[in-house]
């Protein structure tokens, strides 16, 4: 079965004040089609991402970054319109990550996907 590889790029690392988190993907992930792919968004520099809001995006060569979903806790998440219900978000508190889990996945999901996030008590947000 052939495999098509799912692009990831490193994640950036927040700048400004104390106590922001650094947020890490893995480079690359591959995935053949129909099978579940499982995208990791690693918090790190002593934040815990129980307080934390993920938001996933996806973005295609040639294309501006497609919003798809962001996830708090089971309780309050929303999909971006026209998303397809086989994106999905959770978090991993063992892991301190936020997962993108894409079931079923197709060719059309060959991209680049970045996490952002945002502290639940925050008045604003922020990309990260």
């Amino acid at each position: 079965m052939a495999w098509t590889p799912l692009l990831l790029l490193l994640l950036s690392h927040c700048t400004g004040s104390l106590s922001q988190p650094v947020l890490t993907q893995p480079t690359s992930l591959s995935a053949s089609p129909g099978a579940s792919a499982s995208l990791t968004c690693t918090f790190s520099g002593g934040i815990n991402v129980a307080g934390y809001h993920i938001h996933w995006y996806q973005q295609k060569p040639g294309s501006p970054p497609r919003y798809l979903l962001y996830y708090y806790s089971d309780s309050s998440k929303g999909q971006g319109s026209g998303v397809p219900s086989r994106f999905s978000g959770s978090k991993d508190a063992s892991a301190n990550a936020g997962i993108l889990l894409i079931s079923g996945f197709q060719s059309e999901d060959e991209a680049d996907y970045y996490c952002t996030t945002w502290h639940n008590n925050a008045s604003h947000s922020d990309t990260h």
